[in-house]
């Protein structure tokens, strides 16, 4: 089975329910939340997700990287 890279379905949730998820999945990545228009480094790392918020919800889909 194939490594799971998005969570489509985690888009609106909110940052605690989304970062749990994720974990539950992939107990080995990180999970970063951010603020939705704050600037991040654009390196690539297969270990970290980050969940870029705004009012608490996940407004952009979250993905390894």
């Amino acid at each position: 089975m194939e490594a799971k890279n998005e969570w489509p379905e985690l888009m609106g949730k909110s940052a605690g329910e989304a970062s749990e998820q994720i974990r539950a999945e992939f107990p080995q990545v990180v999970v970063h939340v951010v603020p939705e228009d704050s600037m991040v480094t654009m390196d690539f790392n297969e270990q970290r997700v980050r969940l870029f918020v705004k009012d608490g919800k996940v407004v952009r889909e979250p993905r390894r990287g």
